[in-house]
């Protein structure tokens, strides 16, 4: 059974963009392998579950098949079986409405409708 390191599998199959990136996240936490924290010379294998935070989003996969070197996207989808959940829906915005007949909205008015729609704070 053919083996290689965590770092250089997340980097060949596409999942990171760099291989020292793959090693950053390897050493900051935020790859597991088979629900333990992994160094970036972690042995990987088929069969292996990897957890990986990659822009804020956690990403499921199991190995299907070690590779060395880093491959096109189609034959990176061979090597592994992405598990990730889907994501929750999201919650429809609430919408900001005002009475009718009130007029034009004041200059104070526009100011705060306006951080309403931009998600700033009130």
């Amino acid at each position: 059974m053919e083996s290689t390191r965590v770092d250089r599998w997340l980097w060949a199959v596409r999942l990171m963009k760099t291989r020292p990136d793959a090693a950053a996240a390897c050493r900051a936490g935020h790859v597991k392998v088979n629900d333990r924290p992994a160094k970036p010379a972690t042995v990987v294998v088929p069969g292996d579950e990897i957890r990986v935070r990659v822009n804020g989003t956690t990403r499921v996969v199991e190995v299907t098949r070690t590779i060395q070197k880093r491959v096109g996207a189609p034959e990176a989808s061979l090597c592994l079986i992405d598990r990730t959940p889907a994501p929750p829906p999201d919650a429809p915005a609430p919408v900001a409405t005002r009475s009718r007949g009130t007029g034009r909205p004041t200059k104070r008015e526009r100011r705060v409708l306006d951080r309403f729609r931009q998600g700033g704070p009130d």
